[in-house]
This record gives C-alpha cells, sequence and structure tokens, in this order.
C-alpha cells in the first residue's frame, strides 16, 4: 500500500520542554489511524505537523507529491454570517474548479452530510454545535482529500452524529488520522491505533488492528517493560556489590565493568522513569447526608421561548443512582442540568429540593473560569493553600495532583489545552462537598487515562449523579437509568442505556415502516392508472426480500442490543480476551445492520420505479 505522508526521526519542543523526539511514524493510503495518547503528549502538535501547518525542529518529513492533506480543527471558526453553501463555494476557490463544477460538488456534499436544503444558506452561527461541526467536516471533504486529519472530531457531535460519522468513515475512500478519547469511536472506525507517550522507548506504541486489540498488545508490551526494568535491577544491584567491594579499576577489564555499570544505571533510570506513568487523582467528596430524596420534579415542564422542551416530568434523585441523559443537540439537556442546579426554574410543575442540598456543576461552556486568571488563581482563589477533604494543601502539590507542572502556575487558562481547562474544573468541584453531581459533558478534551479515572470516581460517588455525555462507553459503565429527551416535550426513563439504544432502533424500524407505506402509497395511484401498462421493477425474489426486510431489520438491531449489554457487563469488561471478541462482533453486526438498510434504500428506489 502507498505510503501518503511519512514522518522520520521527528522532534519538536517548546522552550525547554521537549514533546517528542526521535519519533517516526507513516500514513498509508486508505489507513484510519487512531492517534492516543495523555494530554501534553503532543497529539495536537504532531498532527498539524503531519497536515503541514506547524514547523518541526528535527528529522524528516516525507509527503507523495500532490498529496492533498485537510485538516478539520477541534474548535472550528467561520466568518460571521456566511452559510454552509457559502462556505463550502469559497473553500473550492483554490482549486481551480469551474462555477458548474463547483456547484455541483458543494450540492452533493452537502447532501452527503445531511443538511436539509432550507438549511444550507442559514448562517453557521445559528446552528447547534453539532451542526457547525459538520460543517466543518463538509469544508475538508469538499476538496476531496488524500488524507483527513480530525482533531476530536465527536466533540460537539450526539450519538446520531457520531454514529452518522462512524458510517461516513468507514465508507471513505481517503486515509484518516483521528485525535480522539472516544473508545467506541475508535474502537468502529480505526484500522491501527498509535499511542504517542513518553513511557515507550520509541516516543510511541503501535498496533495495526482494532481498539480492543491494541490494548492487549499493549498490555503485553508494558508486562515485557515490567520484567525488562526487574531484569536490570538484578543487574545493577550485582554491579554495585561489585562497585563496593573497591575492586581495582587499573586494569583495562575492571575499567570496562565500571563503564558498563554506568551504563547499566543510566539505562535503570530511563525504564523506572518510562514506567512510572503520572495519573490524575480525581476524588469527588460527598456530604454523606441520609435522606431518601435529594430532589423531586413532579409533573415539570421547561419551554424555550416558544418551544417545550420537558413537559410532565416525574422523576426522583436518590443516592447513589447515576441517571445519563441523552437527546440530539438542542434538545435541552444542558437546561435540564441548569434547572436541577437552581439556575433556571421549571416553567410548570414542582421542583423540590431536600433541605441545604449541595449540588456540585461541571459545565461544558466553561464559563466558572476566568479565561485571563492565572492556574494558581483558578486553583486556588483564596490564596496558596487548598482545603480537600478537611485538609490542607499547597498550591503546588494540589497543581500536580492534576499533572499541573510547577511553572505552568503563572500561565494564564486561556493558554491551556481543553484538557487541563477541563482538569481545573475537576480540581474546583473536589473542594466542594456535594450531594448532587451535575456533569455536562466532563469527557470533553479529557485523554483515555484521566478519563478512566473520572469514570472510576463517579462509580464510587456516593450521591446522586446527572450526567450528560456522547462517550458510549462512559454511559455504559456508569448510567443505572437513562433519561431521554426528544427536544418536543417528551422525557422519558429507561432502565440502561442498552434499553434506551433498542428504544432508539424500534423507532428507526418505525420510522422505515412508516416510509415503505407510504412509499406503496405513493406508487398505488401510478398502479391504478390505466395503459400504458408498465413492467414490474422488482422480481418475485426481489418481493419477497422487500416483504421480510422489516423483521430482518428488526432481529439485526435487536443482535446489536445485546452485544452491547455484553459488553458492559463486569465479567466480560475485565475479560480483555472476551471483551475482544464481543467488540469484533459487534462490529460485524452493526455493518449487517447498515447492510440492510443500504439493501432496503436499493428495494425502494426499485419500487418507486414500478
Amino acid at each position: 500500500m502507498a505510503v501518503l505522508i511519512s514522518a522520520q526521526s521527528l522532534g519538536k519542543s517548546f522552550g525547554t520542554r521537549r514533546l517528542f523526539q526521535n519519533l517516526t511514524l507513516g500514513v498509508d493510503e486508505g489507513e484510519r489511524l487512531g492517534l492516543i495518547g495523555p494530554n501534553g503528549a503532543g497529539k495536537f502538535t504532531l498532527m498539524k505537523i503531519l497536515a503541514q501547518l506547524e514547523t518541526y525542529d528535527e528529522g524528516t518529513l516525507s509527503v507523495r507529491r500532490q498529496m492533498r492533506p485537510c485538516y478539520v480543527a477541534q474548535t472550528e471558526e467561520f466568518p460571521a454570517g456566511q452559510s454552509a453553501h457559502a462556505i463550502l463555494h469559497e473553500a473550492l476557490k483554490a482549486d481551480g474548479l469551474d462555477e458548474d463544477r463547483r456547484a455541483q460538488r458543494v450540492s452533493q456534499t452537502l447532501g452527503r452530510i445531511g443538511f436539509a436544503d432550507d438549511w444550507r444558506h442559514n448562517p453557521v452561527e445559528t446552528l447547534s454545535g453539532g451542526w457547525r461541526k459538520r460543517v466543518a467536516l463538509a469544508r475538508a471533504l469538499v476538496r476531496e482529500p488524500d488524507l483527513l486529519l480530525m482533531d476530536e472530531p465527536t466533540n460537539h457531535l450526539d450519538l446520531e452524529g457520531i454514529l452518522w460519522l462512524e458510517k461516513l468513515l468507514a465508507g471513505a475512500s481517503f486515509a484518516c488520522l483521528i485525535v480522539s478519547h472516544d473508545r467506541l469511536f475508535l474502537e468502529h472506525t480505526a484500522t491501527r491505533i498509535v499511542e504517542l507517550n513518553a513511557r515507550y522507548p520509541e516516543g510511541c506504541f503501535s498496533s495495526p488492528e482494532r481498539y480492543s486489540d491494541f490494548l492487549i498488545k499493549r498490555e503485553e508490551f508494558l508486562a515485557g517493560q515490567v520484567k525488562t526494568q526487574q531484569a536490570l535491577e538484578s543487574k545493577v544491584r550485582r554491579e554495585s556489590e561489585w562497585l563496593k567491594r573497591g575492586a581495582p579499576a587499573r586494569t583495562t577489564k575492571a575499567k570496562a565493568r565500571v563503564a558498563e555499570a554506568e551504563r547499566l544505571i543510566g539505562e535503570l533510570a530511563e525504564t523506572k522513569a518510562r514506567n512510572t506513568q503520572g495519573a490524575v487523582k480525581i476524588e469527588f467528596v460527598a456530604t454523606n447526608r441520609q435522606a431518601n430524596r435529594l430532589l423531586t420534579l413532579k409533573k415539570a415542564g421547561k419551554r424555550m421561548g416558544e418551544r417545550q422542551l420537558i413537559q410532565g416530568l416525574d422523576l426522583v434523585l436518590s443516592p447513589g443512582m447515576k441517571l445519563g441523559l441523552l437527546g440530539g443537540n438542542g434538545s435541552g439537556k444542558t437546561t435540564f442540568l441548569r434547572m436541577l442546579a437552581g439556575e433556571l426554574a421549571p416553567d410548570e410543575g414542582t421542583l423540590e429540593r431536600a433541605e441545604r442540598l449541595r449540588t456540585v456543576y461541571f459545565d461544558q461552556r466553561r464559563e466558572q473560569i476566568d479565561p485571563e486568571a492565572t492556574l494558581r488563581r483558578a486553583l486556588s482563589p483564596g490564596g496558596d493553600t487548598v482545603t480537600f477533604n478537611e485538609r490542607p494543601m499547597h498550591i503546588s502539590a494540589w497543581a500536580r495532583r492534576f499533572l499541573f507542572r510547577t511553572e505552568q502556575l503563572e500561565m494564564p487558562v486561556r493558554e491551556l489545552s481543553g484538557g487541563e481547562q477541563a482538569r481545573i474544573l475537576l480540581a474546583r468541584m473536589m473542594l466542594k462537598p456535594a450531594d448532587l453531581l451535575l456533569l455536562d459533558e466532563p469527557a470533553n478534551d479529557l485523554d483515555i487515562p484521566s478519563l478512566e479515572v473520572l469514570e472510576e470516581s463517579i462509580e464510587e460517588f456516593p450521591g446522586a449523579v446527572v450526567l450528560v455525555s456522547h462517550d458510549r462507553f462512559m454511559l455504559q459503565r456508569l448510567a443505572t437509568d437513562i433519561l431521554g429527551l426528544d427536544g418536543a416535550g417528551g422525557a422519558k426513563l429507561f432502565a440502561d442505556y442498552t434499553q434506551w439504544e433498542q428504544a432508539q432502533s424500534a423507532a428507526r424500524a418505525e420510522e422505515a415502516k412508516a416510509q415503505k407505506a407510504a412509499a406503496k402509497a405513493a406508487a398505488a395511484p401510478a398502479e391504478a392508472a390505466p395503459a400504458p401498462k408498465k413492467a414490474k421493477r422488482l422480481s418475485y425474489n426481489d418481493q419477497r426480500e422487500w416483504d421480510g426486510m422489516e423483521e430482518k431489520i428488526l432481529a439485526a438491531e435487536a443482535s446489536v442490543a445485546e452485544l452491547q449489554k455484553e459488553i458492559e457487563s463486569p465479567a466480560v469488561a475485565a475479560d480483555v480476551k472476551k471483551l475482544q471478541e464481543r467488540c469484533q462482533a459487534l462490529a460485524e453486526a452493526q455493518a449487517m445492520v447498515e447492510k440492510l438498510y443500504t439493501r432496503w434504500q436499493e428495494l425502494e428506489e426499485k419500487q418507486r420505479a414500478e
């Protein structure tokens, strides 16, 4: 397979801080490479170097002639007042296409990303974050890239948008490099995983398989590194004992042994440093309130202007409850959280709080942080000491707990990465004992190691939690209940994420059934019309397949739901081999669902042509 871009012995530093060195990495034609690593490892910088938007300090970068890379940033900026249609036309100006060809490609791309005709000329700033993300992707896709580089592409997309993107990438002819912390998204899209991390001797670890396979290979590699460290420790101990005996170092052989001992000691220090993996320490403090009911909603409703977001909702939040909140972009999830936090009042019904209820709120927009404040003041507004769990702690030690370096304390918050800003919010939340945690997209920008620690902390929190997230793995692991919002007043409770997904699949099947009925109804007048009589386009076998398609789709989607339920079970999650097998089976089942829907559309088109 042809190589599109190749980096050899690449190095990059910012001031005295080295991000990576001697890094070798390539992307092949048609490959979908997932790039992961802890915050600060240099993923964003490496991606910009590969997109030829950033320089490097050492090494070489080889790019195939006339290879066209397109980069989609985590947060895109668009000219004020411009529509999606205008933005895509502007993106094509440099490509030298004539007006007709340009218009055709713009129309095809907007259709491909699901833009309705009446949205195409609306100003982009009037769109939700998820649809703005689709515009950003369309701006790259319209140029027909050879390599698409995407930084956290699932941020701001709802679950429907993530599934759409997975399908788009699965059928893409171009190569992709994806920086993402969404583990199921990586599992479903990436054909190779590369982790950028100083814990590896070469600066990165690569596995040409799915994410679940990568986890197995990484576990084996790291176990090997631990054995290497143990073997080195044994050698260094023997050589140190020899040196302590004061053995003469006058002979050439003795001098060589001294030099070898020094080399082993240096190698051991490097191996220990790699094997000592720093992790953020997240621990939410509870008040240990004993009340059975923390918050009660009775027939509650909320409107936004003329639009009814929630209507007639009955809900009780109790200690230990982990409520996942799901719905499309604009369905009212953040509005609902703000209502629970007391920032907004319900427009109808009642909302009762337990006496002296203590609530802590993670705001995905991070408006609680002053971007001009220093990290020191953001972490500790009142001085250089914080009180955590009734114990005082100096700001430097508190910052290290969240993987901040001492030299960062005087940096303004606006210069920190998205993941670092998220860690500031989590640090501030931990200083406030709470009965109820309200978490609005806490997974955004956090690296995978931090996500795993966050999940453990939420799981162990004894109070109630309301969680808005598009991270399906997090919802499957944590949610004891699911509240689904449809954005039109409907708010329905489900037992878990799997039951919610089964309901979504059933709704899609009902929609397909309705479309099938509508297609038959539309075809009926034509069938009843007099001559000339048209020959049927559906053969006998096609008609039988069409008649049984709905049942097949329902069975395939039920299979997907069942596999997802197995994946989230503790028994499977704890067994790496079983988890790998279930993930592979899930990918195959989801591919079958997509295949059935595609075939259904083909048969529907034939039916309409009768």
